[in-house]
């Protein structure tokens, strides 16, 4: 998958637990989220990271 792609999928992913947590507090399961959002903040961390680390593409292969 190309970075472009990868970094939209992280983006959709963060809209879709930003609007979960935003029905969430709306519903009125505050409590919900203060248990969850270090949890939820931690699995955006560690995705980045796995994203960061990934490796360029190497000088001469065709998708330089």
């Amino acid at each position: 998958m190309e970075r472009k792609g990868i970094w939209l999928l992280i983006a959709f992913a963060t809209a879709i637990v930003f609007a979960w947590s935003v029905a969430m507090v709306a519903l009125g399961q505050v409590a919900a989220i203060a248990v969850l959002a270090p949890v939820l903040g931690l699995t955006v961390q560690q995705i980045v990271r796995a994203i960061r680390s990934q490796p360029g593409p190497q000088a001469g292969s065709p998708e330089c």
